[in-house]
């Protein structure tokens, strides 16, 4: 049996059509769902990239992975999924980034992997080269087709061809300036199915696809295959000065260049039109994503791999895209977290279970268990996550499941602190905690004010009810449950083995 693992970047939980989106259109990913199984209450642990991506490579909370910030070292203590499935005789293989940083103790100050997080995870076994966040294997092919590249490489995302954008009276967002058949997602699915057909043996590969993630420009046909003017409404107050009134710390965000930031980067632009464009591109891209995806399905069934490949979609985090006056993915609004996943698994014993759709919390942090128990392996204490091959069997929650989901945000910035001087916090107190369930929401801040909505009666987390004396047991019950849940998945170390007469003796907690 083989494994495809495949995220791809900042995609929303609900834009698939097989969850009844209303715009956008992924047929392939629906084939996927018909074939296998869809977690609809899936979450991300962590924003931005690397905090995330270590969480959903190492199956830990970032509580205990402490990679906090894109370019936070990865403790080489930690194992991940590509050590552990050496132990099989698997190959690995990796397509993309993992956008992980190197534990620096014990290396020369002078080492290159030292000045950039774009090393591959540790284990993998080849993986294509990263510079400046830009793929070299996609550079190279862009120069050999005649390609005049820009002088900061990261613009060949970004640059379009010439033209009138759409909120200037253009007809459709301006197209990215390279084709789809040279744009990155396909050469990255290219050399994925070149790599897969060279094996000779069980194979695991991570196909870790940059886009939709920003800029927000896509290539023809996809930059004009949604409407702007068509597309669902933004979800925020009517001005910013409304939603400021939510809470400190996105007042501060909302608010970045009043209070010194360098960059205001997660402030959404006042212009609707704007917006209306970055979301129908946005959504293209999703479904350039899909389109390829699609070659690739076809692929392995072509080969004869279909019917023995464990494959997984998923995404990093999510993204704001407007919502609450935001953009990028931050904070503690659902948006920057909910994310989709699809498992299909080709096991005969699965069979049952195509099509379904559950609706039990999960998390990032469950794939790697999932990933080990199909090859029939072990999970690391370290894990805080549970496997998800129950639900790809049988419809019947396991009676041990999470009733809540959880993640963090850690929000300090080395290079442009103006939130630590203006909220007047330490770096570790730049923290969030939320824990939610299908009724309640609660947000914990180290040293501000918590939150509390009630997300059954008010699903765009408009109204703070922490302070109303009606609701202090509800928030109370929640920061106990917050508690609880730290307490409970602290770092375990080596509390999970025991020295007997016979040697050591490990047996997991759950």
């Amino acid at each position: 049996m083989n494994i495809l693992f495949i995220t791809a970047d900042q995609w929303r939980g609900e834009c698939l059509s097989c969850l009844g989106h209303p715009v956008i259109k992924t047929p392939h990913l629906d084939h996927l769902a018909n074939q296998g199984v869809t977690f609809t209450q899936h979450y991300a642990q962590a924003t931005p990239c690397a905090p995330s991506r270590t969480s959903l490579h190492t199956g830990m909370y970032l509580q205990n992975h402490r990679c906090v910030l894109n370019g936070t070292p990865v403790d080489r203590r930690f194992t991940n999924w590509a050590i552990e499935i050496k132990k099989k005789g698997y190959i690995s293989s990796l397509f993309g980034y993992t956008d992980s940083a190197m534990d620096p103790r014990g290396l020369s100050p002078n080492d290159a992997r030292l000045s950039h997080y774009s090393e591959p995870l540790q284990g993998i076994d080849s993986f294509t080269p990263i510079h400046k966040d830009v793929s070299l294997l996609w550079i190279e092919y862009l120069k050999e087709r005649g390609y005049t590249l820009p002088n900061k490489l990261w613009d060949c995302y970004g640059e379009t061809k010439a033209g009138i954008e759409w909120e200037h009276g253009g007809d459709v967002p301006l197209p990215l300036a390279i084709s789809s058949s040279d744009h990155e997602t396909s050469v990255m699915v290219d050399a994925c199915m070149d790599w897969i057909k060279a094996q000779n043996q069980s194979w695991i590969t991570h196909l870790s696809l940059l886009r939709p993630h920003p800029p927000f420009v896509a290539p023809e046909p996809y930059n004009s295959m949604y409407d702007p003017s068509t597309l669902d409404d933004i979800v925020r107050k009517p001005t910013i000065e409304e939603e400021s009134q939510q809470h400190p710390y996105l007042e501060c965000q909302l608010n970045a260049k009043k209070y010194g930031a360098i960059v205001e980067k997660y402030r959404a632009s006042d212009n609707t039109q704007e917006i209306r464009r970055k979301k129908a591109s946005y959504y293209g891209l999703m479904t350039e994503v899909d389109d390829q995806l699609g070659r690739l399905f076809d692929f392995l069934k072509q080969n004869g791999q279909w019917d023995n490949t464990l494959i997984i979609f998923t995404s990093d985090h999510g993204e704001q895209m407007g919502d609450h006056w935001l953009t990028g993915k931050l904070g503690y609004f659902d948006p920057s977290y909910h994310i989709p996943l699809i498992i299909r698994d080709p096991r005969q014993e699965s069979k049952p279970m195509q099509g379904k759709m559950i609706d039990a919390f999960t998390e990032n942090i469950d794939i790697m268990p999932t990933m080990l128990e199909f090859v029939d392996l072990s999970i690391p204490s370290q894990c805080d996550g549970y496997s998800l091959m129950p639900f790809l069997t049988s419809a019947q929650t396991p009676d041990y499941w999470r009733n809540e989901v959880h993640w963090e945000f850690d929000f300090r910035d080395w290079f442009d602190p103006y939130l630590e001087k203006h909220l007047n916090i330490a770096p570790h107190q730049c923290t969030l905690n939320v824990i939610r369930d299908n009724h309640y929401k609660y947000v914990h801040f180290t040293a501000l004010p918590p939150l509390l909505f009630d997300v059954k009666n008010d699903p765009h987390e408009f109204i703070n009810l922490a302070n109303d004396p009606q609701y202090q047991l509800v928030a109370l019950q929640y920061a106990q449950k917050m508690l609880s849940w730290r307490m409970n998945h602290d770092d375990p170390g080596l509390t999970e083995t025991f020295l007997s007469d016979s040697g050591p003796v490990t047996r997991r907690s759950h």
